[in-house]
């Protein structure tokens, strides 16, 4: 079913209810006030009429001529009796009208007063006191009139509503029709929308409306989109340029030295380039495999307590001897007493990638001048900064550091693949942490590192 048709059915169907709610008090009320008022002139006319027949004695019966004529007009199907009773007993003294019920009697001998009604006929009764006795008058009829009033009521209700319905149908879909119309038109904007071209928008047109709200977070999921994209064909495009320098270079000395006989000192350098060039090759794609998989989710993985420093303390011994010349320093000063608070719930093999990639950059970018490490935490987080005093990147190239491939304009002459600060940005991510870098041109760098520990619970993969 559309949206259309459903919020338009849902409208008609809860107009319909208040609607039938409506006319049935208003046909209610109008049948009380149209039985009160018969009851009112049969009482009226009971009282005359009793006057009339019990009383025409002691008055002049030229009064009562004029009570009939200006008073009592004949109710349709009109019935008068009169009973003659013992009121003190309660007792009539001719038998009563069998088709009615002795509770309509017994009301009458109680509170001098009652009404019937049985079928289409109205009954009014009520005890009059004569000098003669007492006596009971009855006074029947039925009211034609008030019948046809409801009956034109009714018709004139139901014949309403479905008027109504009628016309709230097409009304209702009309205005559903103007109200999702914008949805609509999101739909056929999003229908346009390709790989090809997306950097299309959709239209927020300024609106604050729900609407709105929808469209604009479309074009930020879009926004996002197009970065992955844009991320994803930056990376294959690096990708294939730096497999193809060393995968050319190697064909190329190959072909050299198949090209015709050579002495053992031509083969010795050769084979020595293709070697140079095999290690660039592998360590490319060592790294391409460790992005890779920092793409998985945490299955393979084991998950472990790990103490932050004791961390620091192993990449800084390989460290010290993949690089003997480092200036490392450990600053531990500020390291708490409860050790839980600088243990974290993690990959151990994972976090020594990243930490290690962070402090060989710190070395490698600093020319191995003085690069400190310092850990603190607090009840939640564990924080590391790493502080070198290299070359820094420029401030409009900050944003880029974690793209793979990506490497400041500043550091063309030195060796790497800009692959360091993306995966350990990943693995740090999955460790739900944050990492920030602060840096400045021929003052340095600053990375700073936060991960919950142990007490915050939030491990997570993917």
């Amino acid at each position: 079913m559309q949206l259309r048709t459903k919020i338009t059915s849902i409208f008609i169907v809860l107009t319909s209810l208040f609607l039938i709610g409506i006319f049935i008090l208003i046909y209610y009320f109008s049948k009380t006030y149209t039985e009160s008022e018969f009851y009112l002139r049969l009482s009226q006319r009971a009282t005359i009429a009793a006057q009339t027949y019990l009383e025409e004695d002691e008055l002049n019966i030229d009064i009562y001529e004029d009570i009939r004529i200006r008073h009592l007009q004949t109710l349709p199907n009109e019935k008068e009796v009169i009973y003659q009773v013992d009121a003190k007993r309660k007792v009539p003294l001719i038998k009563l009208d069998s088709s009615l019920p002795k509770s309509f009697f017994e009301k009458i001998f109680n509170e001098e007063y009652a009404e019937l009604k049985q079928g289409e006929y109205y009954y009014t009764g009520l005890l009059y006191h004569d000098n003669e006795g007492d006596f009971i008058v009855v006074l029947s009829a039925t009211d034609l009139y008030g019948f046809g009033k409801l009956d034109n009521l009714r018709n004139t209700l139901i014949i309403t509503f479905f008027i109504s319905i009628l016309f709230i149908f097409i009304l209702g879909r009309y205005y559903a029709q103007q109200a999702l119309s914008p949805i609509s038109k999101i739909i056929n904007e999003v229908n346009s929308i390709r790989a090809e071209n997306l950097s299309l928008r959709l239209n927020t047109a300024n609106g604050r409306d729900e609407l709105a709200q929808l469209a604009q977070t479309f074009n930020n999921m879009l926004d996002r989109l197009q970065i992955s994209f844009d991320l994803q064909s930056n990376f294959i495009n690096n990708a294939s340029h730096e497999l193809r320098n060393p995968l050319s270079a190697i064909l190329g000395q190959t072909e050299i030295a198949l090209n015709k006989a050579r002495s053992k000192e031509e083969y010795h350098a050769i084979l020595k380039n293709i070697d140079l060039e095999a290690s660039r090759l592998d360590l490319l794609v060592n790294g391409l495999l460790k992005l890779a998989k920092t793409n998985f989710d945490s299955k393979g993985f084991v998950i472990e307590a790990i103490r932050m420093d004791e961390l620091v303390l192993n990449i800084k011994k390989n460290i010290d001897v993949a690089i003997p010349g480092n200036k490392i320093e450990l600053n531990f000063e500020e390291l708490p007493e409860n050790a839980d608070t600088i243990t974290l719930l993690g990959s151990e093999s994972l976090l020594y990638v990243a930490l290690e990639n962070i402090l060989e950059n710190a070395c490698k970018f600093s020319e191995n001048k003085q690069v400190t490490v310092k850990i603190f935490s607090d009840s939640d987080f564990i924080s590391l900064t790493i502080k070198d005093s290299g070359i820094g990147i420029p401030e409009n190239e900050l944003k880029n550091v974690f793209e793979p491939f990506f490497r400041a304009s500043n550091v063309r002459g030195i060796e790497g693949f800009g692959f360091g600060l993306p995966l350990a940005y990943r693995i740090i991510k999955m460790h739900s942490g944050e990492i920030r870098v602060l840096s400045q041109i021929e003052k340095g760098t600053i990375v700073k590192v936060k991960l919950p520990n142990k007490n915050t619970i939030t491990f997570k993969m993917g």
